[in-house]
């Protein structure tokens, strides 16, 4: 053998053992247990609900012609492994119908059937109408399912449960399901999602359900999932995957590709190839493009992007957000104190959290919560009941201020008329604030140095509101009451509304400060700013000039 052949042995040899276990998917100790949805099927299905429900109908009508002929109902085939690719593409026409009618989204009709093949217990046929369901459509109407029909519907699956549908589920409902279908189906179900889904689901468990699930599951699947779990809650450590590529800065673009080629425990979806030196430190950042554009001789350190964003494992994430969006990031390697590679942060994962926390601050406005329409009756008195005393405390203020004046109300009965006027359009007016300046703040375009711009801005906007509203209903009020009343509630409606674009942006402003969630709190403070401030002005002033 030639020294240079031993070289190249060598630097491929090292370069092997500098590869860490890291760099494979856990989900190779396991095999495959999901179901197929057809082979040419990869992805959700692009039928329109209309082509949906004449297939349904199509079906019907075969199963009624075939029961009056008395043919025997098919026994169902085993479940195929896969798709085989080498499968001839002509064969596909030959089994059109049959491939068209697995392709189903949730519709309506399907929903129907499902539900009333539960209800006449033919299980059999409710999970092979199921099955034809993309995991995402079947979390969807698991969840639209009473509780006694997806018990029976998930005993009709329990053999070839998708573990995908798990990440879909509302948590409320992935609870009832996971306790449905017992510790060892949902042990084998989480080995088959990703190190990130499978963390997710665990996470919120009691620790007694979450020990019996974790004995069923691979001694090396669990020692990652115990690791994840020890990281903070809604941190970037509870977000990553933890399969990706990673490779040594001395390899060449040839190396990376062959091994591309040749290992099997590869992530089933990645775009970029994270460098590392022999400490497993991340020293580079290199897609997949960027790769195929150089030829096989090419050193990956002469290649890779040295400038790249590393997160820390106890990253918020919501800062992780943040850097995503800010940098356009696909993926970023999350790292422990040391710099050593834990797992990647991919833009899907960051999708779900931009998703999630935007629907969390709508819900938190409302005082509701996501899990509510699955709740008990129970439950959800409980969720909503603390909103509602905080409300009715602020509502009883208010009645206080008008208890102030109650002898100017009965001398002048059109103030009663007229006074949830300025109370509802300075409520308004500082809603549309709060929402503007929450949003900044959760964009992070909203700082220390805009601040007083922001709120000087919102302030002269409510005074301009207030203004042109004024003389509206002034003119209203005059013509309806008196011109004198008209001009009370034209000076109310100024003051109200000017008040409600300066609290609406101090009360979120000052909140944030102070570390409370601003989409939480920001609307009942300012919703008893202005119905007191509203009242009083109104009300005071119409003494002042009306008695």
């Amino acid at each position: 053998m030639s020294d240079t052949d031993q070289k190249r042995d060598s630097e491929e040899t090292g370069a092997q053992e500098a590869l860490p276990a890291e760099s494979s998917s856990h989900q190779d100790h396991q095999p495959d247990h999901r179901p197929d949805h057809g082979d040419d099927m990869d992805g959700p299905s692009t039928l329109s609900p209309a082509a949906t429900d004449a297939a349904l109908e199509a079906e019907e009508a075969l199963e009624a012609l075939a029961r009056e002929q008395g043919v025997p109902e098919p026994a169902e085939p085993p479940m195929p492994s896969g798709g085989d690719p080498a499968a001839p593409e002509d064969a596909a026409p030959a089994q059109m119908p049959s491939e068209m009618l697995k392709r189903f989204a949730l519709t309506p009709k399907l929903e129907r059937r499902v539900a009333k093949a539960i209800d006449e217990d033919k299980l059999k046929k409710a999970a092979k109408l199921a099955h034809r369901l993309h995991a995402a459509d079947l979390a969807d109407l698991i969840e639209r399912l009473s509780y006694e029909q997806r018990a029976l519907l998930l005993e009709g699956l329990r053999d070839r449960f998708d573990a995908e549908i798990l990440p879909y589920l509302n948590e409320t409902v992935r609870d009832e399901v996971i306790d449905l279908l017992g510790p060892e189906t949902v042990g084998k179900a989480i080995s088959e999602l990703d190190s990130d889904d499978a963390i997710a689901i665990i996470e919120d468990m009691e620790e007694g359900e979450k020990e019996a699930i974790l004995a069923t599951v691979d001694p090396a699947d669990r020692a990652l999932l115990e690791e994840g779990l020890t990281f903070p809650e809604e941190s970037a450590g509870r977000l990553m995957q933890r399969e990706l590529v990673a490779v040594p800065s001395h390899w060449t673009v040839g190396q990376t590709i062959d091994f591309m080629r040749t290992n099997p425990n590869l992530p089933d979806d990645f775009y970029e190839i994270f460098v590392v030196d022999p400490r497993f430190k991340p020293v580079g950042v290199l897609s997949l493009g960027r790769l195929l554009h150089h030829k096989r001789p090419v050193r990956l350190r002469d290649i890779m992007a040295t400038d790249f964003v590393r997160l820390q494992a106890d990253t918020p994430q919501a800062e992780v957000a943040h850097l995503f969006r800010q940098y356009g990031l696909v993926s970023a390697p999350v790292v422990n104190d040391s710099g050593r590679l834990l797992g990647r942060v991919t833009v899907d994962d960051v999708v779900d959290i931009v998703d999630e926390e935007a629907e969390e601050d709508i819900l938190r406005l409302g005082g509701v919560s996501e899990s509510d329409l699955q709740s008990s009756v129970f439950d959800t008195v409980k969720q909503r009941f603390m909103w509602l005393l905080i409300n009715l405390g602020t509502a009883i203020m208010a009645s206080g201020v008008i208890a102030m004046f109650e002898g100017t109300i009965e001398q002048i009965v059109a103030l009663a008329v007229l006074m949830p006027i300025v109370a509802s359009m300075g409520g308004n007016a500082g809603t549309q604030t709060v929402t503007v300046v929450v949003r900044a703040l959760a964009m992070r375009n909203l700082s220390t140095s805009n601040a007083l711009r922001v709120i000087w801005k919102e302030t002269a906007v409510g005074l301009l509101n207030g203004t042109i509203f004024a003389v509206l209903i002034g003119l209203i009020a005059g013509f309806w009451f008196d011109p004198i009343i008209g001009g009370v509630i034209g000076a109310a409606m100024i003051i109200n509304m000017l008040v409600a674009g300066l609290s609406g942006a101090l009360i979120p402003i000052g909140l944030e400060r102070l570390k409370i969630d601003p989409a939480v709190a920001s609307s009942v403070f300012l919703t008893t700013m202005t119905d007191v401030i509203g009242f009083f002005a109104f009300l005071g002033l119409a003494r002042a000039f009306l008695l």
